[in-house]
């Protein structure tokens, strides 16, 4: 983004505050570790738990976007990071699995509400053809702040992992006290009305149940890395804790690879291009996985996949923030992020049986190939943008304001 045209200051607060809540929010990934070596659970078990919190996040994300439309998007970030804290030390302290359990349904709960306000906060402050370079840079301050996190997961980690867990709580609360004391209070939408006077029904515009049916494709890929890793590389007897270093080495190339956002031949690509070259990615990522047998190989595996990742994630949420009509765009970016939860939900069940039942090589193997078939699919059924004749299956009413309002392509 031309320094003209700098980010916004609200967006440049949220972005710090988010950077401070990252910096413990490692401790999900090893809930499953967890709840397996801490309360003697069978690997089933385990994924069963994991799957019980990825459930929630569905209503906890769909209330994040209603709420962020209602009563405001500073109030909702506040209220959904308090919320986490609360739950991550409920975890930490938990002395049997039944209190795991309720801790992991909290947090579930909890654990989405402020993503849809955060976004919209994003999507709403810039201008359509800088949204791309937007998110990319929310997507790399976020990994800034997973640099410290990988680190801080593989040391303590090593000593006990409900200090994960604590951490965690104590930069959610860190990030609320940020976002309560800087940023302004936006004044919400008030009741039984949408800011243009038009009802905002995300799950009636087509084009966005396309982008979120191959969104919750890349989510449950997506997850594997985060949530069946650890598991990974224990089974190959590889320390559990070494995922941190994993997940550092992608978020460090998360935040050196933004130039690559703005190079000329990157910004002409079309949205479906742009993703089909995205999970080609991916899938060497984790192809990577699938062979990898040392250290050294799997961090250059998980920087290759962490390329990936940086194009799907500025691309997808640009092109959401686009469909949305005028004050809607909570609402969408929440039903669209509902695949986060769908992810959450069937990933451990699916990636544990797959692990026990075939090995790391078989799970990476079978997440590459989706990958594959995903790219093939955004070539055929993504919007190129809001203007994609995809649009004309969006609300009659609310039709003609949303494209008149868009300038650009995502």
């Amino acid at each position: 983004m031309p320094r003209s045209e700098a980010l916004p200051r609200t967006v440049r607060l949220l972005l710090l505050a988010r950077v401070v809540n990252r910096l413990g929010a490692f401790s999900l990934p090893f809930l499953t570790t967890l709840i397996s070596t801490d309360h003697g659970a069978s690997l089933t078990t385990a994924g069963l738990v994991s799957a019980a919190f990825g459930l929630a996040t569905i209503p906890s994300r769909l209330a994040g976007g209603r709420l962020a439309d209602r009563i405001g998007r500073r109030t909702t970030i506040v209220l959904g990071l308090c919320g986490c804290a609360a739950a991550q030390l409920a975890i930490a302290a938990s002395a049997s699995l039944t209190w795991a359990v309720a801790g992991a349904v909290l947090l579930g709960l909890a654990f989405e509400l402020y993503e849809p306000p955060s976004q919209a906060i994003i999507g709403e402050s810039v201008p359509e053809r800088h949204r791309v370079r937007a998110f990319s840079l929310f997507s790399a301050a976020l990994a800034a702040g997973g640099m410290g996190a990988g680190l801080l997961a593989a040391l303590l980690g090593r000593w006990d992992l409900r200090w994960l867990f604590v951490t965690d709580a104590a930069t959610c609360l860190a990030c609320a006290l940020l976002i309560r004391l800087a940023l302004p209070r936006d004044r919400p939408a008030p009741p039984g009305a949408d800011p243009d006077g038009t009802a905002v029904r995300p799950l009636r515009d087509r084009a966005l149940l396309s982008i979120l049916a191959t969104g919750t494709a890349y989510a449950l890929i997506n997850q594997q890395t985060v949530m069946t890793l650890p598991l990974a590389l224990a089974w190959q007897g590889l320390p559990a804790a070494d995922a941190g270093l994993l997940f550092t080495a992608a978020a460090a190339t998360t935040v050196l690879a933004q130039p690559l956002v703005r190079l000329p031949w990157a910004t002409r690509l079309t949205t479906p291009v742009a993703l089909a070259l995205a999970h080609l990615l991916l899938a060497a990522g984790l192809t990577g996985y699938a062979l990898a047998r040392t250290l050294p190989a799997l961090l250059a595996s998980a920087a290759v996949w962490s390329l990936g990742d940086l194009l799907v994630m500025g691309r997808a949420y640009a092109l959401v923030t686009a469909l949305a009509p005028p004050g809607g765009s909570g609402r969408y970016l929440a039903v669209f992020g509902t695949s986060w939860g769908v992810a959450a939900t069937l990933a451990p069940v699916f990636g544990t049986q797959l692990l026990a039942h075939a090995g790391p090589t078989a799970l990476w193997s079978v997440m590459a190939a989706l990958c594959l078939l995903l790219a093939a699919l955004h070539l055929r059924v993504t919007p190129e943008s809001a203007r994609s004749p995809q649009r004309g299956n969006l609300l009659p009413h609310a039709a003609g304001e949303a494209v008149t309002a868009r300038t650009g392509p995502a």
